[in-house]
């Protein structure tokens, strides 16, 4: 029997209950990480998925640095879930070591908005230190603002929605109502 380069010898399982050779389990964790796709070394040397899961997360080079994401790499992610790709997608798009990851994002943020940001407003204070007028015109401005500014992204959500889902959001003037 000829041995290539990337072929080695190791000894064979008889039984189900033997153990794995060690540089066998070092040589599929290598297969894996090289993108050999699971199910096929599953079928190729006879063992549990969950076996080759344990095996890649306790020898994996890739894995022992666990990447740190931004919340805004993280609401990317859950947007793109939210537009319609699926999580297992979004684990191989995205480098994410886990589906379950992406699970505890989306129910993480689920109950923000995706399409608009916008922060708290914040409420103005009624304190003595606010006596002068001209600091009272100033917090008025800055409220005016923020309400402008909430006004200009939600006229911008709807204008992009009207415009991707080809229908009118917005009620015509003088459109009456209808009979029924």
């Amino acid at each position: 029997m000829e041995t290539k380069k990337n072929e080695f010898e190791y000894s064979e399982r008889t039984l189900k209950s033997q153990r794995f050779d060690p540089r066998l389990i070092e040589h599929i964790v290598r297969l894996a990480e090289q993108g050999t796709p699971r199910r096929e070394l599953v079928k190729t040397y006879g063992m549990h998925s969950h076996t080759l899961g344990k095996w890649i997360v306790s020898l994996s080079s890739s894995l022992k640095k666990r990447k740190r994401y931004t919340t805004a790499e993280k609401r990317s992610i859950v947007r793109a879930i939210k537009g319609g790709m699926t999580v297992n997608a979004a684990v191989v798009a995205f480098n994410i070591s886990t589906s379950t990851v992406i699970r505890r994002w989306v129910k993480d943020f689920s109950d923000e908005n995706m399409e608009i940001s916008v922060p708290n407003p914040i409420e103005m204070r009624k304190s003595p230190t606010l006596k002068s007028e001209n600091a009272e015109i100033v917090a008025l401005k800055k409220a005016l603002e923020e309400a402008n500014m909430k006004n200009r992204a939600l006229n911008t959500l709807i204008d992009v929605a009207e415009e991707q889902l080809k229908i009118e959001i917005r009620k015509k003037p003088g459109a009456r109502q209808s009979s029924k």
